[in-house]
């Protein structure tokens, strides 16, 4: 907090040559924005082919959000995971899949696939896009499921910003953010301190425990104008992460606790140099470094020590250039490079770094052959150096109607070839009932290594099926119907279907003689995902605004869904006894809600006055196999389903201090075991204050 206060102190001054002036957001229809995640170059919302969800700074702040999970949560056809982190599911897609970025580029330190989403602070956020859909095609292997990229505001609207949030579990949040800009010289500046006694957000957590945290978030932005043509741009993130683990976790019916601290680190940099040719043509080079450190360090209450060490370093070079050769037809083609490489405690050394490479070239053409029509073919190009080449293609049209009423369809294929933890991962938690997870390199290998010290109990059938993994494939269809009746009423009906192919699935492949499990990863299955999601909004009067979003969601294992047509799968009924399975047991793949629904209430007035009320539901979910058949079905161990409901109260004053109060998840709902991230009754006060230029 005293760096926080420093920085304040040294900063605002050098604003005070502003005029105060008040933000005088009314609500708005979401409009015609300008995205880019789409397309990788600047597009008006309208003339996407895509669908996209975009969430702008006025929607976060009415909400009181702080971190990313808190605003991605309430977005239709979204789910945040509790597993290893906060992450985000994308139209019944595990976290792996959905790639993340911050201004155009990754974010890497993922644990069991999930990158943690409360690490990203929301102080200086203009707004977040969010892509449904296989996007391989422009952004590489991890976007098979869609793309959320954070756009941070990079403009001098306001040249300072100071906020200061306290709330339960004695949660303090506190930022600033500033800003200075000549005709050559543009400078941001955002810096975030975060503090709580917390909760628990570890997997199988038995109850909640506290775990305190505190994280330190820094943001820099400089673009020089060298010529009326030509800028340089340069952006540092870092965020700094302590947190005091108290941990219980359950496995095989015991419970181990144990405890110490946990200290995280992210710092991104980022330069590019961007030039135009002239009002048709442009070309970008850019060069991008990442790296992500995590350290745990926990003794269990019988005294046997778990340390942990992951280092992640992801480096980028990439030129893109866009053509505009007339009015009905866009170019877009690109090529670069990425070097990465991995050195963990859960491989086979902590001081051998795991490497990898790719690289790759990207085309797309946008060619609009009358008004009311815009068609987009793109391909990609991946030659990755520990797999087989992979091409990525994808084509959407938007056709518009009329002037309420337009359709999209894009179709796409996406893959994602598998990650440093498949291959290499070499992992026994002591702090958790002493299981083991062993990456395909070496599987066979150190479990037979085991077996021949006597300390392998079982060894099961799919053990003997470990082999070198594949990259998985998925194709991936989505519809979209966009009805605007009137300036106040929107509708959106979309449909989806996502195939997937040799999916990489963790599976037991033995037991030790103590019962503890062994896992490995295997090439087993052809999933699919699909389901109609639906969106609305409606003005009922200049100061109220009603919104909502719907998800129906089916999702299956193709081979599972044909071995119960077989009648080859068995379960248990309530007295015990066997029985076929039929597909009206089946319930598809785990972690997966059938029905997910929104509803949002906005006011806000001309006297600075603004007001919510949100309610959100998911259904109930397949958690745990617990009758032995390896398939999810209704005799299984499910999370129940429940609706959480929040609300947030707040005035802008014309001196540009704004106040608001907020209670989330009014009604108390916890879920220990399978909601580990989703406190009790959350009650907080903000108090912020803003000068814009004149």
């Amino acid at each position: 907090m005293k760096k926080v206060i420093a920085y304040l102190l040294i900063l605002t001054p050098i604003s005070l040559f502003s005029q105060l002036r008040m933000v005088k957001d009314t609500l708005e229809m979401q409009g015609d924005s300008v995205v880019v995640t789409a397309n990788r170059s600047e597009r008006k919302l309208s003339n996407v082919t895509v669908p996209v969800q975009i969430v702008n700074a006025k929607q976060i702040q009415q909400t009181g959000s702080l971190r990313l999970t808190d605003i991605l949560k309430e977005q239709p056809g979204l789910t945040i995971t509790s597993g290893f982190g906060a992450g985000v599911q994308l139209q019944g897609l595990n976290p792996d899949y959905t790639i993340i970025l911050i201004n155009g580029e990754p974010l890497v330190g993922r644990t069991a696939g999930v990158l943690d989403l409360n690490r990203i602070a929301l102080g200086n956020i203009k707004k977040i896009e969010i892509v449904k859909g296989p996007s391989s095609s422009l952004y590489g292997s991890e976007a098979m499921a869609g793309v959320i990229n954070i756009i941070t505001d990079a403009t001098n609207a306001i040249p300072l910003q100071a906020s200061l949030r306290y709330g339960t579990y004695q949660t303090m949040d506190a930022g600033i953010n500033n800003a200075i800009a000549t005709k050559s010289i543009f400078y941001q500046g955002f810096y975030n301190y975060y503090s709580t006694d917390g909760y628990s957000i570890r997997p199988n957590s038995s109850s909640r425990v506290t775990t305190p945290i505190q994280r330190f978030t820094v943001n820099q932005q400089i673009k020089l104008n060298l010529t009326d043509n030509t800028n340089l741009a340069f952006g540092v993130r870092a965020t700094d992460e302590q947190i005091k683990n108290d941990i219980s976790v359950s496995n095989g019916g015991t419970t181990i606790t144990s405890n110490g601290q946990e200290h995280n680190t992210d710092q991104n940099y980022n330069a590019s140099l961007n030039h135009r040719f002239s009002n048709k043509l442009k070309t970008s080079f850019r060069g991008y470094f990442t790296e992500y450190n995590s350290k745990q360090d926990l003794v269990t209450v019988s005294g046997a020590p778990y340390y942990d060490l992951l280092n992640h370093n992801f480096q980028r070079f990439e030129n893109q250039t866009d053509w505009n050769v007339n009015k009905r037809i866009n170019l877009l083609f690109g090529a670069g490079t990425v070097l990465e490489g991995v050195k963990s405690t859960r491989y086979d050394s902590e001081k051998v770094r795991k490497t990898n490479s790719i690289q790759y070239g990207f085309s797309q053409m946008e060619w609009s052959p009358m008004t009311k029509l815009i068609l987009i073919a793109g391909i990609r190009f991946d030659k990755n150096e520990a797999y087989a080449s992979a091409f990525s293609p994808k084509i959407s049209t938007l056709y518009k109607i009329n002037a309420k009423q337009k359709i999209k369809f894009s179709i796409g294929q996406g893959f994602k070839a598998p990650d440093f933890r498949q291959i290499y991962l070499d992992f026994t938690n002591a702090a958790a009932g002493g299981y083991s997870v062993f990456g395909t390199a070496q599987a066979q290998q150190v479990i037979g290594q085991l077996s021949s010290l006597g300390q392998i109990g079982a060894l099961y059938d799919n053990y003997y099926q470990l082999k070198a993994l594949k990259p998985e494939y998925s194709t991936g269809m989505h519809f979209s119907w966009d009805y605007e009746p009137t300036d106040k009423s929107f509708l959106s009906v979309q449909l989806f279907r996502n195939d997937i192919s040799n999916l990489i699935q963790v599976q037991q492949v033995g037991a030790y003689i103590t019962g503890a499990q062994i896992f490995s990863y295997l090439n087993i299955g052809r999933a699919f995902t699909q389901g109609i999601e639906l969106e609305m909004k409606q003005k009922i009067a200049n100061h109220l605004m009603l919104s909502g979003g719907y998800q129906y969601l089916e999702t299956g294992d193709k081979d599972q869904i044909a071995q119960i047509k077989a009648g080859k799968v068995y379960t248990r009924d309530a007295n015990g006894y066997s029985r076929l399975l039929t597909l009206s047991d089946y319930v598809g793949l785990p972690n997966n809600s059938k029905h997910k629904a929104q509803l949002k209430v906005n006011y806000y007035n001309t006297n600075g006055v603004f007001a919510n009320f949100r309610i959100l539901y998911r259904g109930k979910w397949a958690v745990n196999n617990t009758n032995g058949n390896e398939v999810f079905d209704n005799g299984d161990e499910f999370a129940k389903g429940y609706i959480s409901l929040h609300t947030s109260v707040g005035k802008d004053y014309s001196n540009g201090v704004s106040f608001q109060l907020g209670c989330d998840n009014i009604t108390n709902y916890i879920d220990p075991s399978n909601l580990p991230n989703l406190p009790g009754r959350t009650f907080f006060v903000n108090i912020k204050y803003q000068l814009l230029k004149k």
